[in-house]
């Protein structure tokens, strides 16, 4: 667009007040200003956009069209202006979210909860999935924040460390192996093992360290929702290999033991992750600030 916005602000002046004098005084300016930028403005356009008479101006026929586009134009940017400010008061706004189904229910719902009470006006969407799909999804624009185990290479992320995750393995409490045993890791490799699927950040972590230390597990059942590994080891399909954050509630009601190992699997965070260059939305901000506040 070759014509300065300004030029147009002045011309839509002109135009409802239908005289220079008046809208000089409206715009805080001179009158020769206003007059000077209706004269550039015609200039541009190569078009004459008001005749005067004997009570100011009026618009042309051209001046009357090119009216329309201007104050819908101008109307536009007005309630561009006014939703910008509104978000960054959180009167409205958008935020979105990438975390596990795990993550979410076990994790986020409290500070989900007490945030849309807080700004109703804000739209929160989450999207599902584990840690190395929505990192793609922050590093892609798609989500603001992502909570996810932090991969080796982070540094295009800045992350907040939220919590830590213990992998244990558990069996339904009628299993037949000895609670009162220590095990070692030759004699965990062979139980029936019930794991999460490969792809699961979770399962690689355990595999290099089974490898790590010698052992490869090759479990008899690989599953790609937490909640089967549950349930399966419930009614006695073998060991399973969980996070023991994430099955407190099962442990604390008898439906799962855990075993007593001669070894600890060093623990995992799970954080809060963002791009460390691009600029935070004012959604996103408080809502990190909701979450690092309570930690």
């Amino acid at each position: 667009m070759s014509v300065k916005l300004e030029l147009y602000r002045v011309f839509k002046e002109v135009s409802e007040a239908g005289n220079i004098t008046a809208a000089a005084q409206n715009l805080f300016i001179s009158q020769s200003a206003v007059s000077q930028s209706v004269k550039q403005l015609e200039s541009d356009l190569q078009t004459r956009l008001f005749a005067r008479n004997s009570r100011g101006v009026s618009l042309t026929p051209d001046g009357k069209m090119l009216y329309e586009y201007v104050r819908s134009a101008m109307g536009l940017l007005e309630t561009g202006e006014e939703k910008l400010s509104q978000s960054r008061q959180l009167q409205v706004g958008h935020l979105t979210i990438g975390a596990s189904d795990t993550v979410t229910s076990q994790f986020l719902l409290p500070y989900l909860d007490r945030f849309h009470r807080q700004y109703p006006g804000v739209h929160i969407q989450i999207i599902s999935g584990r840690s190395h799909k929505v990192l793609g999804l922050l590093q892609s624009g798609k989500v603001d924040i992502a909570f996810a185990s932090t991969p080796q290479d982070a540094s295009s992320l800045s992350t907040f460390r939220c919590f830590d995750t213990h992998s244990i393995f558990v069996a339904a409490a009628d299993y037949d192996c000895d609670f009162d045993h220590v095990y070692t890791l030759e004699e965990i490799v062979r139980f029936p093992l019930i794991l999460l699927e490969r792809k699961a950040s979770s399962r690689l972590y355990l595999d290099k360290f089974f490898l790590q230390n010698g052992y490869h597990l090759n479990p008899e059942i690989e599953l790609g929702a937490r909640s089967l590994l549950v349930d399966l080891a419930a009614i006695g399909f073998g060991v399973a290999g969980v996070t023991e954050e994430f099955v407190k509630n099962d442990l604390a009601s008898g439906k799962l033991q855990k075993l007593q190992t001669s070894f600890t699997i060093p623990p995992r965070s799970v954080d809060l992750c963002v791009l460390r260059d691009v600029p935070q939305t004012t959604a996103a901000q408080k809502f990190m600030q909701f979450v690092q506040a309570n930690l």
